[in-house]
């Protein structure tokens, strides 16, 4: 009941603050997967030209949003009154002062019907970005109808749409209302769409980048690794090109584009090998993807961390055993997975195939394993969601440096006591 109260309250402060301040943009990313990397892609390339208000967490929590839009940082203890007290107090002085943004950029997620609906209840976005519609919290959405109509009514409340052609079907068109709809992707169907003409480990993809408003494709260097982390950054130049941006500013903004901390982040691992980090989380499309992009580098040895895939629901079995089959014995020297799904389904999909197969409870244990078998200049895929996976531990064991466990997530205190006291029970 305090939760909701409170939720109201700062929701009206939202509504206040919007109103006040009719020149700020309020640009809101959601999607099944690839919302952080986009949101920062897109307060990325924005900031060339604007001030941006980006808070860098992620936020299904009905509190968490209202508070970033606000730039109110979330209180430390949420049960103490007099916390949220002058949290409301910011808020009040907050809209009473002269803005110091011009753009906000917000992250929308939805671990349950209705929460991407009910954000449009108390703002109205100039443009929503939605990255996809694929399978995610199955427990609670059911069918994949239900994920595209939760996903994308954020496009119906919003003035624009700008949605990702290449991972969202042309077949859930009919929910849409909103006939302002641009697409993006890296694929010609697309409005938006990015050309990569080479890869390079260190530089990343170099390539054309085409838009329906452009005299001609705009040339820039991207540095991600796999093609689906392209769409981010066009979605990011999509947005940019609507607010105004020149295709100087756009290129300039593009090129400063990195990835994000556990979602496909190139790091220098032992031996000179390239551990590729998408331990932030896992479905099925963001697997796929990573297994793609792990098949394209050229290195003598490839290796496949793949971690259990949460929140599947009755589509877990058969959704594992689809990466199972995706796994290629002429592309992966090992598959080793981590968590029971990934035991049970994934792992005798994979061996079916004729892949080299190892199958552990623990990451550490599976990064010790990775390490005894480790050949020169190896690339490594570590791809796993957050409850009982933790493949950011599997990592950790072989970098390069310790000073890059500072890149990987959830290192936080709280977070390495809560996966010590996991690791020990599985002992």
């Amino acid at each position: 009941m305090l939760k909701r109260f409170i939720q109201t309250i700062l929701e009206g402060y939202v509504k206040k603050y919007l109103a006040r301040h009719p020149d700020i943009t309020l640009i809101i990313v959601t999607g099944s997967v690839g919302k952080t990397s986009t949101k920062v892609a897109v307060a990325t390339v924005l900031s060339e030209r604007f001030r941006v208000r980006l808070h860098e967490g992620n936020h299904n929590a009905e509190l968490s949003a209202p508070l970033a839009i606000l730039g109110i940082e979330y209180p430390d203890n949420i049960r103490s009154l007099s916390a949220w007290m002058a949290v409301f107090k910011a808020a009040r002085q907050r809209i009473k002062n002269p803005t110091d943004t011009d753009v906000i950029v917000q992250e929308v997620g939805s671990d349950r019907i209705g929460q991407v609906p009910h954000f449009g209840t108390y703002a109205r976005p100039g443009i929503a970005v939605i990255t996809a519609v694929s399978p995610e919290h199955m427990e609670y959405f059911g069918t994949i109808e239900e994920v595209a109509k939760e996903e994308l009514a954020a496009a119906n409340f919003s003035e624009k749409a700008i949605i990702n052609r290449d991972d969202i079907s042309g077949q859930y068109a009919s929910i849409l209302s909103n006939p302002n709809v641009t697409t993006y992707g890296t694929s010609a169907s697309a409005e938006y769409y990015f050309t990569s003409q080479d890869f390079d480990i260190e530089r990343g993809h170099r390539g054309q980048l085409v838009g329906p408003r452009w005299d001609e494709p705009i040339a820039a260097t991207i540095k991600v690794l796999g093609e689906h982390n392209l769409r981010p950054a066009v979605a990011a130049a999509a947005v940019a090109d609507s607010l105004g941006m020149t295709p100087t500013e756009i290129r300039s903004g593009l090129e400063k584009v990195q990835p994000v901390s556990g979602r496909m982040n190139m790091l220098r691992g032992m031996n000179d090998t390239l551990l590729i980090d998408d331990t932030y989380n896992s479905s099925p499309l963001a697997a796929s993807s990573a297994l793609q992009a792990l098949y394209q580098l050229t290195v003598p040895q490839r290796i496949a961390v793949l971690g259990s895939m949460n929140e599947l629901g009755s589509s877990s079995v058969a959704e594992h055993q689809a990466i199972g089959k995706m796994c290629d014995p002429n592309q992966l020297a090992w598959v080793i997975t981590v968590g029971k799904e990934a035991r049970e389904h994934l792992a005798p999909a994979a061996k079916a195939n004729g892949c080299q197969v190892a199958s552990f409870d623990s990451a550490i244990e599976a990064g010790g394993f990775v390490h005894q078998h480790l050949e020169k200049g190896a690339a490594v895929l570590f791809k796993g969601s957050q409850g009982g996976v933790y493949l950011e531990e599997a990592v950790k064991v072989l970098l390069h440096s310790t000073d890059d466990e500072a890149k990987l997530v959830r290192q936080s205190p709280q977070w390495l006591k809560d996966k010590k006291a996991f690791f020990e029970s599985l002992a």
